[in-house]
């Protein structure tokens, strides 16, 4: 169950990173804002807000992926980065379901790796 826990992790981090292109460094592009639904100007009024919630992003996907390097390597400390990462991930999720039921895809999008690796991870911890 571990191994599948670590593979979410890493592809919920994949993913988050992903995220943060397109939010950090690919804002304005075409990809991005049909991505968000964003026009031209609104993408433009919103690059700063966008760029540093891109960060948030990374941080979070090299929390998670260095908990799955540091759990393969046999750290104590691995599992904790890893629940730590996916489960803030899978928080942000779960408000952007709340706050914006319009947004469900993205949120189910963002938030279904993280879920998985939480859920098997826990499992592989306790049993």
């Amino acid at each position: 169950m571990l191994i599948v826990g670590l593979v979410a992790a890493a592809l919920a981090a994949a993913l988050h990173v992903f995220i943060f292109w397109l939010e950090s460094v690919a804002w304005t592009s075409p990809r991005a804002r049909a991505t968000f639904g964003t026009s031209p100007d609104e993408a433009a009024a919103t690059r700063e807000l966008a760029f540093n919630q891109g960060f948030y992003n990374l941080f979070l996907a090299v929390l998670a992926a260095l908990g799955v390097v540091l759990t393969a390597g046999g750290w104590v400390a691995g599992p904790t980065l890893v629940l730590a990462g996916t489960g803030c991930m899978l928080a942000a999720a779960l408000v952007l379901l709340i706050s914006s039921p319009d947004k469900r895809r993205a949120a189910v999008t963002q938030g279904a790796f993280p879920l998985v690796a939480v859920a098997a991870t826990t499992i592989a911890l306790a049993s």
